[in-house]
């Protein structure tokens, strides 16, 4: 047995586990994997235990792998994850099966354009910033912006929303962490009510640290690489 494929079993008894702790079935809860600034063999071999989901951080290091995958890519999704600079949105637009940080207005028209100009319609989240640290990018879902954001989506023909996505505070009390979490879910299930033309299912929260508390209180979808794959250098280890 590989190295990762032990994480892998050791990874699904804990989600089942949280799972079963929260009430709601396993099949409710989608495991990301996150692949950045692993080579493309890695992302082969984790297919090959089926895996078929996997979130990446930076446009140019996924378009090397993009090409080294070979006839796996077409058997797997790729989400960026990471902040995405509007002028990387056509090449990201071309890489990516979808946008999980999407940040703001001129972001989202960029991408509608992009993603207009490569014949796809592109699925995003709407990444939302519920703590105070500046180094975390997303919209403040108070903020005149994010209102804005939502009454336009409808109308960009080349997305297509699909929910909301957070990082919790780094090293935070379990409580700090789950009201982060409770957080999200309130605000999807206002924006859901007060905006039926987006559909906003997908709640995607919790990493290798914190996912049992995101699956107890909602998540649909959690971010895993470092419990998977294992560590990487400090200056990586972010939205896994």
């Amino acid at each position: 047995m590989t190295p990762l494929q032990e994480n892998l079993e050791r990874l699904e008894d804990a989600i089942s586990a949280a799972c079963s702790a929260a009430g709601r079935p396993r099949c409710e809860v989608e495991l990301m994997a996150v692949s950045k600034t692993f080579p493309a063999e890695v992302i082969v071999e984790a297919v090959a235990l089926g895996l078929s989901l996997f979130g990446e951080n930076r446009v140019q290091e996924f378009a090397a792998k993009d090409v080294a995958l070979g006839p796996v890519r077409k058997s797997i999704e790729c989400h960026l994850i990471g902040h995405l600079q509007s002028n990387k949105t056509a090449r990201a637009a071309e890489l990516f099966d979808g946008i999980d940080s999407l940040d703001s207005l001129r972001l989202a028209e960029r991408l509608d354009e992009a993603a207009g100009r490569c014949g796809k319609r592109l699925p995003v989240l709407i990444e939302v910033k519920l703590s105070e640290e500046a180094a975390k990018t997303g919209l403040a879902p108070e903020s005149d912006e994010a209102a804005q954001l939502l009454e336009r989506l409808p109308d960009y023909a080349n997305l297509e929303a699909r929910g909301l996505m957070t990082i919790a505070p780094w090293g935070a009390p379990e409580d700090v962490t789950r009201a982060c979490f409770r957080s999200l879910r309130g605000w999807r299930d206002r924006w859901a009510a007060a905006h039926n033309k987006l559909k906003l299912d997908v709640l995607s929260m919790g990493m290798s640290g914190d996912f049992a508390l995101a699956i107890a209180e909602g998540a649909t979808r959690i971010r895993v690489g470092t419990a998977l794959f294992g560590k990487r250098t400090p200056q990586a280890a972010e939205q896994d």
